[in-house]
């Protein structure tokens, strides 16, 4: 019988794939889905390696742009495709448990900033907004709230 799967934020399981080179591991969250076929994601780090500039959530124009800290590189298009390129190679999930605040995942604690990267606003990453369209029938939680 084929266990339930779960999309969880890679850097929550342990791996090195943040923008510092570091992981953010919760043992609760991973404690709480060794049942489950764990399905990790960062769409970060397969395209721009580890460690590597920070990305920022820009309001321009009122669109959500994602920016690169340092080299102020607009990176959206290229996030939105490794995003949906993972989603149609994982089109089924129970569940999605995403990393707060970051600017890919966050769901609701993202800081969205004005071009003079000055937060104007807490909302969703990149990630969070493209699987809250394609998995609309998942719960999708952060490591904060993931029961």
């Amino acid at each position: 019988m084929p266990r339930k799967k779960v999309i969880i934020s890679a850097c929550l399981l342990g791996e090195m794939c943040r923008y510092d080179g570091k992981q953010k591991r919760v043992n609760a969250v991973v404690e709480a889905f060794k049942e489950y076929e764990i399905i990790p994601f960062c769409p970060e780090a397969p395209l721009f390696g580890t460690p590597r500039q920070r990305i920022n959530v820009i309001e321009i124009d009122k669109k959500k742009r994602i920016i690169t800290d340092e080299t102020n590189k607009d990176v959206t298009k290229l996030l939105e495709d490794e995003i949906n390129a993972f989603i149609k190679m994982n089109p089924k999930a129970e569940k999605i448990i995403l990393k707060s605040k970051s600017p890919s995942c966050g769901l609701g604690t993202t800081p969205i900033m004005n071009k003079k990267k000055e937060i104007i606003k807490y909302g969703n990453g990149i990630a969070a907004d493209i699987f809250q369209t394609n998995y609309q029938n998942i719960p999708i939680k952060d490591e904060n709230n993931y029961s």
